[in-house]
C-alpha cells in the first residue's frame, strides 16, 4: 500500500510529514528551507522515496473560517508541485495545526527532545486527513450495513 504526504507550507519553510502504509498514523519526516533548497524537488523526492500516492496540504484559513492571505502563495506553489510532479493533491483545514505542534513539541521538550514546529504541524494536518478519511469509511460502512438490514 502507499503512504501518503503531509505539507505544512510557509513562507521561509515548509514541513513534511508521511504515515504508514495503513494511512492509520502520520509522523514528521522533514523541513525544507524554501530559501537554499529546491522545495518542490524536495518534495518529489520525498513522494518518491516513501511510495507516496497522494499529497494533502494543509489550507490556510482564518479563525472565522476564511480564507487567509496566505492561501494564494499555497495555491500558486501547489500549481507548480503539478506542473512538475503527477501525482494526486487534496487540501486539508490547517487552522490551529502550528498551536497543536507547539503543544506537542512542549510535551518533547520537558521529555528531552526538540524539533521545529513546522514538520510537527504537517503531521497535525495529515493525521487529521488520515482520521477523517477513516472516520468517513465507517460512516460509510453504518450506512451500507444499515441498508442491508433494511
Amino acid at each position: 500500500m502507499a503512504r501518503s504526504l503531509g505539507l505544512d507550507i510557509g513562507k521561509r519553510r515548509i514541513g513534511v510529514a508521511t504515515c504508514d502504509t495503513l494511512k492509520v498514523i502520520a509522523r514528521p519526516l522533514d523541513i525544507i528551507d524554501r530559501r537554499t533548497q529546491d522545495a518542490i524537488g524536495a518534495i518529489i523526492a520525498h513522494a518518491q522515496t516513501q511510495q507516496v500516492d497522494e499529497i494533502v496540504v494543509g489550507y490556510p484559513y482564518h479563525a472565522s473560517g476564511a480564507v487567509s492571505e496566505q492561501a494564494q502563495s499555497v495555491e500558486r506553489f501547489i500549481d507548480a508541485l503539478r506542473a512538475r510532479g503527477n501525482i494526486s493533491i487534496v487540501y486539508c483545514d490547517e487552522r490551529y495545526s502550528t498551536g497543536e505542534a507547539r503543544e506537542i513539541m512542549g510535551a518533547q521538550r520537558r521529555l528531552g527532545a526538540g524539533q521545529h514546529d513546522d514538520a510537527i504541524a504537517a503531521a497535525v494536518i495529515l493525521q487529521r486527513y488520515l482520521d477523517a478519511r477513516r472516520d468517513q469509511s465507517i460512516d460509510e460502512r453504518e450506512d451500507d450495513s444499515y441498508s442491508a438490514d433494511a
